[in-house]
């Protein structure tokens, strides 16, 4: 058993503020609840989040009033799933609660079978599962040699935002890199809105501000762009100029998953990116190949 914060109040309290802000971000249908009456508080109420967790609705109301109980790692591997916690934020709770995951590796509750066959079955067009902080949850092939080699990038380090200002392969990627940058650092400070207290959002925000002078001077600017679709140019390393159709596609709230997926405007392009899903089917094909 773990002592939740055993040496001061701020890691409690911090745990409990996640707990709540977690909980109050999934609606009932999410998990297979009906709405029921009217509520008061968005999100689900503690006595679902105790049901679905299989704790009790006053040891968990304790949780979240900060008091210093005992948690196990089971119960907080079963709080991780009933509150659909990506693999960012069950770090962050196991990491709050002063305790080891006994399954770091789990994956996404929100990326089904499904929508991971779904992903592959788009391919050539390039597709990518992400949560409203830009981490990248689930992607096809195609995506995966898309800006940079994906599956050598750091799980923790799968984030848009973080790669688009620290990582060399995918910023030579991007034509007209800084009005991009510049725009997705808008689109990031728009979501941040609802996010503020966040740990998650305020860590991966100063991971950004520390290691990129150039995102430093875009965060100044307070500038703020909602989400929306666009064409943008990538320029692949192993098959060339692609001109490509971004869009959204939302698989619950605002705030919740999106599906995004990078269309071709021309045949021209249509055609490299079966090639990009050939080469990426043959790593070392794509490894050897020049840019078209």
């Amino acid at each position: 058993m773990t002592i939740v914060a055993p040496d001061t109040d701020v890691r409690r309290h911090e745990l409990a503020e996640f707990l709540r802000s977690r909980r109050e971000r999934i609606t009932p249908e999410q998990v297979g609840l009906p709405r029921g009456r009217r509520r008061r508080t968005p999100g689900l109420r503690r006595e679902e989040v105790a049901q679905l967790s299989a704790v009790g609705v006053t040891w968990y109301t304790w949780l979240e009033q900060a008091r210093e109980i005992q948690v196990s790692q089971q119960v907080l591997d079963s709080l991780a799933r009933a509150l659909l916690l990506d693999a960012s934020e069950r770090t962050h709770l196991f990491a709050l609660a002063g305790s080891t995951d006994p399954a770091p590796h789990t994956q996404c509750p929100i990326v089904t079978p499904a929508l991971r066959a779904l992903l592959d079955q788009l391919g050539p067009v390039p597709a990518v599962l992400q949560n409203s902080r830009y981490d990248i949850l689930a992607y096809n092939a195609t995506y995966g040699r898309l800006l940079c080699d994906m599956d050598r990038v750091r799980p923790e380090d799968r984030n848009c935002m973080w790669l688009a200002f620290t990582n060399d392969d995918w910023r030579a990627a991007v034509v007209d890199r800084a009005e991009v940058n510049r725009v997705m650092a808008a689109k990031f400070r728009a979501s941040m809105a609802e996010h503020l207290t966040d740990p998650a959002w305020k860590t991966l925000l100063g991971r950004l501000e520390a290691a990129s002078p150039e995102f430093r001077e875009v965060w100044a600017r307070h500038e703020v762009v909602g989400q929306g679709g666009r064409s943008k140019y990538i320029r692949n390393p192993h098959v060339g100029l692609l001109h490509l159709e971004h869009t959204n596609l939302w698989l619950g709230p605002a705030a919740g998953p999106r599906l995004i997926t990078y269309t071709p405007l021309d045949g021209e392009t249509r055609e490299r990116l079966e090639l990009l899903e050939r080469l990426a089917a043959s790593p070392a094909s794509a490894a050897s190949s020049p840019a078209a």
